[in-house]
């Protein structure tokens, strides 16, 4: 019998940062979130555009990151735009704030889901950004491979 691959429920995507960024590595990592912000997270998508991700202390945050208030909690309702804490292993921590030291470098959050297990978590990314000539080759290398696929499409017709 096959194996059935775990089950996730993307709730935010970053697209923006494939298309700022050249992706090196990726982590999943779990978040922080107190009182009605998972009922929030289920209720209405969040906002990962301005997010970033620092490494301060020995500790991971995810900074900009907003989560709209929920509906339905009057003063449980904690602040849209506060800081939340990653969690992850102390050995990546590590690794990930050796990396950071570097001109260039970043920790970019991709994507923020509910695992198998229904726990949010976010995928962040090592990643360095492009300039603006990286950015005109992944365009003019993707628009060659969309012609490419139209005429090998046309010629098995």
């Amino acid at each position: 019998m096959a194996e059935r691959k775990p089950e996730i429920k993307v709730i935010a995507r970053n697209r923006a940062a494939r298309h700022d960024y050249e992706i090196l590595e990726t982590f999943e990592a779990g978040i922080v979130l107190a009182g009605t912000e998972v009922r929030s997270l289920r209720e209405r998508p969040p906002s990962l555009s301005e997010a970033f991700c620092l490494v301060r202390g020995g500790e991971a945050w995810v900074i900009g990151l907003h989560i709209p208030p929920f509906s339905h909690g009057n003063i449980a309702n904690r602040d849209p735009d506060r800081r939340r804490k990653l969690l992850l292993h102390k050995r990546q921590i590590r690794y990930l704030d050796e990396h950071l030291r570097a001109k260039g470098m970043a920790l970019v959050p991709l994507q923020l889901y509910f695992d198998e297990r229904n726990r949010a978590k976010l995928t962040i990314a090592l990643a360095r950004g492009k300039k603006l000539y990286d950015k005109r080759q992944d365009m003019a290398k993707r628009d060659s491979d969309r012609e490419l696929r139209r005429v090998v499409k046309e010629l098995n017709r």
